[in-house]
């Protein structure tokens, strides 16, 4: 692969043996299930809630379009703030989090690529305190991202953002917003067409967590000056390499396949640790990806599996002092994904410092080098516990190979939902949440669901006061 490649040595019973260990027959005893699993994916390419994988082969003019527009608003505000949830919010903040200095907001805005980023994807009253002390809200940009345009938590910042800005700037306000929402239906789009605010639209058939290389993430990444053909140039190309049939060729289906075969062994806990903080919340993205895609109470025959295999994020070295020694020493139930970055794009050399003893193993190597050593021993000590582990190995960060790497984490989440025979595109446990917010806040229509909540709750016991 062009720029990133999988190592799954230590998946593998030859290095951590047979009773932990996946044996190579495992790939030609499974080959049927393997082969319909990509066949089912990709013969519904483009089709129903799989238009994300047509995202990478956007329109060109599109693109230029959306960069020309970008660039506009780059130099017109001074903040970017994103009010959204879940895949509204995870996806620009992972590739604006990769790509960007890691102390973007912090530079002066001269050394910016473009204005000071904000993802605001949570309702914590003390969350929007603050952020209202940081900005200036006339010289803000506020993009409301929902893909249905009925979140009620984002309808909520939306409102408390509006009244602020139609104080400060009357009838100008709607020059602050852009909504990104399924055009033609919900709340969100309904208000957009009414006050005259921007609106860039979401695919009928791409979801909030497959939607990051749609207008969810491009309009962002266009106005922070992130170089939306490399990136889209990435994501074509792990598509293109996505399609190949046989199993050890194709990336995301061989990951997908090592999870499955995994769960199956009752390995029903996924790790997903970088080993770089411009990855962090890669894994953040994965962890929305695999949860809620794969955690379903019944199969596509109706049946009920209970299928699905819990998504912990970790972050190296940090964790290494903390979860590792639960995954070296504790039960047999997990595999851990790491990612890991061969050059990093700044470096800093560990001095040779005269009179300091017991610290000279460390002089004259890099941050870098430390690191990726870490990386390593982390993986040799689960492999000599026998613990399964796998790496995904970029040669840089970069646009390009960002887009290779949010491609290969959807597409590996598609392939392991066709072979566990779920829909992996649903959300029924999100939904029921949901109406349940509707129903307690008092929204008309939703009075049979209030009686329903009422009648479920038992406060007059088991309560320590």
């Amino acid at each position: 692969m062009n720029g990133i490649k999988i190592d799954y040595n230590n998946m593998m019973s030859g290095a951590i043996g047979s009773k932990q260990g996946m044996p190579a027959s495992a790939f030609n005893t499974d080959k049927a299930l393997i082969a319909s699993a990509r066949d089912k994916v990709l013969s519904s390419r483009g089709k129903g809630w799989q238009e994300w994988t047509e995202l990478p082969f956007i329109d060109k003019e599109e693109v230029d379009r959306i960069m020309l527009h970008g660039k506009r608003l780059r130099h017109q505000f001074a903040s970017f703030v994103i009010f959204g949830i879940g895949g509204s919010a995870l996806g620009p903040l992972a590739v604006a989090t990769a790509l960007l200095h890691l102390r973007h907001n912090e530079l002066r805005p001269n050394s910016r690529k473009g204005p000071r980023f904000y993802v605001e994807d949570n309702v914590d009253p003390e969350r929007m305190a603050a952020l209202l002390d940081v900005i200036d809200p006339a010289d803000t940009l506020f993009n409301v991202i929902t893909k249905s345009g009925e979140t009620g938590e984002t309808l909520s910042q939306m409102l408390i953002a509006l009244d602020i800005l139609h104080k400060a700037l009357g009838d100008k306000a709607k020059e602050n917003i852009i909504v990104t929402t399924t055009v033609g239906k919900g709340t969100l789009y309904n208000i957009a067409v009414e006050r005259g605010y921007g609106i860039y639209g979401i695919g009928k058939g791409v979801g909030g967590r497959f939607s990051v290389l749609s207008p969810v993430g491009l309009l962002p990444f266009a106005t922070l000056g992130i170089n939306l053909k490399k990136l889209l140039r990435g994501a074509e190309h792990m598509s293109k390499t996505c399609q190949k049939v046989g199993v050890r060729s194709n990336p995301a289906l061989i990951a997908a396949y090592l999870q499955y075969y995994s769960m199956r062994e009752g390995k029903n806990i996924s790790v997903m640790m970088p080993y770089a903080d411009s990855l962090k919340y890669m894994a953040d993205f994965y962890c929305q990806l695999w949860g809620e895609s794969l955690g379903k109470a019944v199969n596509n025959a109706g049946k009920r599996v209970y299928a699905g295999q819990t998504p912990v994020r970790a972050l190296g070295v940090t964790d290494q002092h903390s979860q590792i020694q639960l995954y070296t020493e504790g039960p047999f139930d997990k595999v851990v994904t790491f990612i890991g970055v061969q050059n990093f794009r700044a470096e800093v050399k560990i001095p040779e410092v005269p009179g300091i003893k017991g610290a000279e193993f460390l002089q004259n190597h890099t941050l870098g080098e430390l690191i990726n050593a870490e990386r390593e021993a982390t993986a040799f000590a689960l492999t000599r516990a026998k613990r399964p582990n796998f790496t995904i190995l970029l040669d840089e960060v970069s646009e390009f190979n960002v887009g290779q790497l949010l491609m290969l984490m959807m597409y590996q989440t598609a392939f392991c939902g066709a072979m566990l025979n779920i829909d992996a595109y649903n959300q029924p446990g999100v939904e029921e949440g949901k109406l349940a917010t509707f129903a307690m806040l008092g929204r008309p229509g939703y009075e049979k669901k209030l009686a329903e909540i009422k009648a479920a709750f038992h406060k007059d016991k088991f309560i320590i006061e």
